[in-house]
């Protein structure tokens, strides 16, 4: 694991710890959301914020001038507090170590669904809810067409895949037959 992702932990359970005591858990994280969207989809913001010869004051400046009215004062200074410690860098990774701790805290967890072909909205909701029964949380899944995976589905749950696609039963076949032929 690496370093940034330590830090962005720290700083996530932290601003869960206050968010929770305010109890603006889900506020913080569609803020949060908000923040790293605004951020991905602009290049030029990117590159501003990871100029080392501008200083964190501006930085500050333009995030607070942009979100002022749309961001709780935690989130503002969280996102002031990285960029004074020159961590930008991991705004992401602080939301995504934030949805995970959520996510414990309030028994749920997101899955996607990869499929070789597109599955209806209901079809999807059995599999959401069939694996809701088996990590005993609520699941949101989320569904991605990979053709390759020539039928079944691969489902993944955090860092868990739960592998029933025809690709990696032929996979698991094949491995097993090289065992045996040495």
């Amino acid at each position: 694991m690496s370093r940034d992702v330590v830090v962005a932990k720290r700083y996530a359970k932290a601003l869960f710890e206050i968010a929770q005591q305010q109890q603006i858990v889900v506020e913080v994280e569609d803020q949060l959301k908000l923040i790293v969207q605004a951020i991905e989809s602009e290049v030029d913001v990117q590159k501003f914020l990871a100029l080392p010869s501008v200083d964190a004051k501006r930085k500050i400046e333009l995030l607070r001038s942009v979100f002022a009215d749309r961001l709780s004062y935690i989130v503002l200074n969280t996102l002031e507090l990285l960029l004074t410690k020159g961590r930008q860098d991991i705004i992401a990774d602080v939301y995504g170590a934030y949805v995970k701790i959520v996510g414990e805290a309030l028994g749920q967890a997101s899955a996607i669904v990869y499929t070789a072909h597109a599955l209806s909205a209901e079809e999807l909701n059995k599999v959401a809810a069939q694996f809701g029964q088996v990590t005993g949380k609520k699941i949101t899944a989320e569904q991605v067409v990979e053709p390759e995976l020539l039928g079944g589905i691969q489902v993944r749950i955090g860092d868990r895949l739960y592998d029933g696609s025809l690709a990696g039963k032929l996979n698991r076949l094949q491995k097993s037959l090289n065992k045996r032929a040495l």
